[in-house]
């Protein structure tokens, strides 16, 4: 039982993170019209690390 407690206590919050900022990225890419980037961002788990890069240095700027 404490082995499951356990991967609770980390798995929640990533879920958390993830879907944070995946939603963020993909509304923006797909704003942006950038169809490789949404895909990319959709189909790839990385626990934030590509949407956080998308939206750092390959958005498109107003």
């Amino acid at each position: 039982m404490i082995f499951e407690t356990s991967i609770l206590f980390w798995l929640i919050p990533l879920i958390i993170w993830e879907a944070t900022w995946k939603g963020i990225a993909l509304w923006k890419s797909g704003r942006n019209n950038q169809i490789g980037w949404f895909v990319a961002i959709l189909l790839l788990n990385t626990v934030g690390i590509l949407p956080i890069v998308y939206l750092k240095f390959f958005q498109k700027k107003p």
